[in-house]
């Protein structure tokens, strides 16, 4: 049981871990065309402060943790650091994020590293559409992905969509047949407002469009224990689908009540929530070799800076410094 209560009353639980800022790809709705400056990889924390910081955090309560990047496939000997987490005591729960281009190559590498699961981005079927998207990847390479992830028994492989108006909202109900034709777990995301590419789609409508193949019935228990995870999907199904759908919606239906996460940067800063500034650093202590007690503090000491909601609802500008890719989505 979490031993780390935000002021809120929240229990903090769940901890992603962002392995590197760099990516194979350069999604628009991510990033620029011309990508982000790379930090130094003298400022990227090892595997060793990752492994110790995770330990210290479990020690506290923390007992999920899912690795993201950038694209973490594109760091060295990923699974190396998966054997180390899965050594810690307290860590019972180990995922990835990733956009699928690499999972051919890795999947059961990592699936015997003791990698439990995988969340894969993919917004499109057709191939044009996603070099547009991704500006420089094959869709051929994440459907490959997937088909490895699947056989590598890396479930539940979950599909991630950021619906897009105008750019791939048109392809929902293709994505929607997919839990029936081939019992995929899609989620429908929300575009985040980073960049100004395109308008949302709220989940609302998107139900409201889905519904036209078929009834939306909520999951049946014994689904959402196998698929729901640590976030923050509302989670449905059609009719005869062994697959389930999933709406992520951090602009109109926020979830901000139940978050029970942190986020810990490449360069080791502990972030509180996805959109604030707010974190503190962990990096410099850990190589001045502070105590664990001390990493213990800045734990708490950041959990107690998580605010209870954000504002992307109301009319306040946004200013984070960071990029969704240098901070793990």
């Amino acid at each position: 049981m979490t031993r780390l209560f935000d002021s809120f009353q929240r229990g903090i639980n769940y901890l992603r871990v962002s392995v590197t800022d760099r990516c194979n790809l350069r999604c628009i709705y991510c990033m620029s065309p011309e990508g982000v400056p790379w930090m130094p990889h003298s400022e990227i924390l090892s595997y060793e402060e990752i492994s110790a910081v995770v330990r210290i955090a479990a020690e506290l309560g923390i007992n999920k943790v899912r690795l993201t990047g950038g694209e973490p496939l594109i760091r060295a000997e990923l699974p190396e650091l998966i054997r180390m987490l899965s050594e810690v005591k307290g860590i019972d729960d180990i995922s990835l994020t990733t956009n699928g281009t690499l999972l051919k190559k890795y999947a059961m590498e990592l699936k015997q590293a003791g990698l439990k699961r995988v969340n894969i981005s993919l917004d499109t079927f057709k191939s044009d559409r996603f070099r547009y998207i991704t500006r420089c990847g094959e869709l051929k390479d994440a459907l490959d992905g997937i088909d490895a992830a699947m056989n590598a028994d890396l479930h539940p492989v979950k599909i991630n969509m950021v619906v897009m108006r105008g750019i791939n909202d048109d392809e929902v109900l293709d994505f929607a047949r997919m839990t029936c034709k081939q019992g995929w777990h899609v989620r429908f995301i929300e575009r985040m407002p980073f960049t100004e590419i395109a308008e949302v789609v709220p989940s609302d409508e998107l139900r409201q469009r889905i519904m036209a193949i078929g009834s939306l019935l909520k999951a049946e228990s014994y689904q959402l224990s196998a698929i729901s995870g640590n976030g923050p999907a509302r989670y449905y199904r059609l009719p005869g689908a062994s697959g389930t759908i999933g709406f992520i919606s951090p602009i109109t239906e926020p979830f901000c009540s139940a978050c029970n996460r942190l986020r810990l940067t490449s360069n080791g800063r502990l972030c509180p929530c996805l959109l604030s500034d707010e974190g503190v650093d962990l990096k410099q202590p850990l190589r001045s070799e502070v105590s664990s007690e001390e990493i213990k503090r800045l734990i708490s000491k950041a959990v107690a800076l998580k605010p209870e909601r954000h504002h992307l609802c109301e009319d306040v500008p946004i200013s984070i410094k960071r990029r969704m890719s240098q901070a793990g989505g």
